[in-house]
């Protein structure tokens, strides 16, 4: 397999693939993803550790089954998780242990296949790329020159990704009946969602293992007709945008891509797909960050959800030592920083400032003080005290990567 990888199959589709699913260092292999990701337990309420207990078992069940064709995926138990800095709530679907060694093993064998045809300027879930090459790259086509953007937005595009057109693409390379059946039946796979278990027509699961390499593949065809009519793209997953030399240019890029989506089945969001100057004030916002003025921050979004982590953390009634909240502290901040440290200074002096205020608030409490903070609790507690007790400075953190960087 990994030579004909490498040198093309005849007629550039693969006919044989579920020997390569069922074999045992295959799911051997898809455990190990499995058990590294960790995640809750599914439907059948088998966590990784328990199946891990009993693992010899479990996978030559699997081979067995998916060597016969009788394997069938269980219902995907959807849970609902809060979205950073809105009231709204994202669905996630939980499948169960079983099932994800399955999809991971799928993943093992098909990504090789679609993975070597992808698109240079797609990052998102691919081998070797993430979202700080996407943001580099965008970096360097607004430094270009390339500030005329088309900031789009796919709506609910996990949700709503047609499951015929989905197959087709699937076909283009892969003719193995029983891959395609195993992958139709997780596009089938039922939801159960409270009491109730509902069988979805389109969409795949957000949450599945499957799913970000089936994303990637619907909308690789957009990826290279845009490529193909001169555009610059970069897209991270269903977060997209294209970037041009001129307001024309990005009018006729947003126009190709809205006849695309609709071709495709898909719908670009009426109210946060727009042009966008990236010279000016407002600018527009890519993977946690907010592109504008020729500089970048984190988007309010990103700031929101800093912000309640430390908040969590520096609560005033709690009862751990200060130098116990400063080492909890440091942790999120180093974290934050190794993704944020591209952005403005003004971002670091603020952030400092701030978490300075909640830890006096501490202090002030814990001192019998009434009342919120004042100039004085400044002078009582300034920055070199916390700088003592071991406080991370964003600030110190962003200059020394800027002198590294130059160097």
């Amino acid at each position: 397999m990994l030579t004909a990888l490498e040198q093309g199959v005849k007629g550039g589709t693969w006919f044989s693939l579920i020997d390569k699913v069922y074999a045992l260092p295959t799911l051997q292999a898809a455990f190990a993803r499995v058990k590294a990701n960790g995640g809750a337990a599914g439907v059948d309420h088998q966590t990784v550790a328990m199946v891990e207990a009993r693992l010899d078992e479990t996978l030559a069940s699997l081979a067995r089954q998916l060597r016969a064709g009788t394997y069938r995926p269980q219902p995907v138990r959807r849970v609902w998780i809060p979205k950073p800095g809105s009231r709204e709530r994202r669905p996630l679907g939980i499948p169960t242990v079983r099932d994800r060694i399955v999809q991971t093993a799928l993943r093992l064998v098909l990504e090789p296949i679609f993975e070597r045809d992808f698109a240079p300027h797609s990052y998102g879930f691919r081998p070797r790329r993430g979202c700080k090459d996407a943001l580099r790259r965008v970096q360097q086509l607004l430094d270009a020159g390339y500030t005329e953007v088309v900031d789009a937005d796919l709506r609910q595009y996990f949700d709503t990704i047609p499951h015929e057109g989905l197959r087709t693409e699937l076909q283009t390379k892969v003719s193995d009946g029983r891959v395609l059946a195993l992958l139709d039946a997780y596009l089938s796979q039922g939801v159960l969602d409270g009491l109730s278990t509902w069988t979805p027509e389109e969409g795949t699961p957000q949450g599945a293992v499957v799913s970000p390499l089936l994303a990637n593949l619907y909308l690789d065809p957009l990826d290279h007709a845009m490529a193909a009519a001169g555009y610059e793209m970069v897209r991270y997953a269903d977060d997209l945008v294209l970037l041009c030399r001129t307001k024309e240019e990005a009018t006729a890029a947003l126009a190709r891509l809205a006849h695309w989506t609709t071709t495709a089945g898909l719908q670009l969001h009426p109210e946060k797909t727009r042009l966008v100057d990236a010279t000016q004030s407002q600018g527009f916002d890519f993977l946690g960050y907010h592109f504008a003025q020729g500089k970048r921050w984190p988007r309010k979004k990103s700031l929101q959800k800093l912000k309640g982590t430390l908040r969590a953390k520096t609560r005033r009634t709690q009862g751990h030592s200060l130098t116990a909240i400063i080492a909890d502290v440091n942790r999120t901040l180093h974290g934050w920083f190794g993704y944020f440290k591209h952005s403005r200074p003004t971002t670091f002096r603020q952030l400092d400032s701030w978490v300075r205020t909640r830890l006096r608030a501490i202090l002030r409490k814990r001192s019998r003080r009434r009342g919120r903070h004042t100039g004085a609790d400044n002078l009582r507690w300034p920055t070199a005290f916390f700088t003592a007790q071991g406080l991370s400075s964003l600030t110190a953190a962003h200059v020394q990567a800027c002198q590294s960087s130059r160097r």
